[in-house]
């Protein structure tokens, strides 16, 4: 019972940091749809468009969070302190949530590694590593390869 609580804090605490991106991730998406609102007022001049960000918007971008600093291509490692897997991949659905990671799992130097899909509130964050509680090399491998839509 006790495992089973601290499984489920452990839970929270990586939920609570995706709830975090995702929240970012919604932020940035509704500053995108007012700069787009605000830029088409401006790209009205015939000839010109507005590309990239301004000045001003480019100081919000910088104190932003990376997903690829933070998360992908990180090692996974399960309880027990082996490594199990790589972040290759985070799935974002139609409803703008991350929903998914990509693990990588297996092989050596690429080949023979598979891809699968794991939820993300399955994963915790403890300092810097990405832990999947409970997980082992077979039992990722045993999972459905994932394979992207064609």
């Amino acid at each position: 019972m006790v495992k089973k609580t601290k499984f489920m804090i452990q839970q929270n605490l990586l939920m609570n940091s995706l709830k975090r991106l995702r929240g970012s991730l919604a932020i940035l998406g509704a500053a995108a749809m007012i700069l787009s609102a605000v830029t088409g007022v401006n790209a009205q001049v015939a000839g010109s468009s507005t590309l990239g960000v301004t000045t001003e918007e480019m100081k919000v971008v910088m104190v932003g969070w990376s997903a690829k600093k933070k998360i992908l291509g990180k090692s996974v490692y399960n309880d027990s302190k082996q490594k199990i897997g790589t972040i290759d991949d985070l799935i974002i659905t139609p409803d703008r949530a991350i929903s998914y990671a990509i693990v990588g799992v297996g092989g050596f130097l690429g080949m023979g590694k598979r891809d699968v899909a794991v939820p993300v509130n399955q994963f915790k964050a403890d300092q810097d590593r990405i832990i999947l509680p409970g997980a082992t090399k077979d039992a990722l491998k045993a999972l459905p390869k994932f394979e992207y839509a064609k």
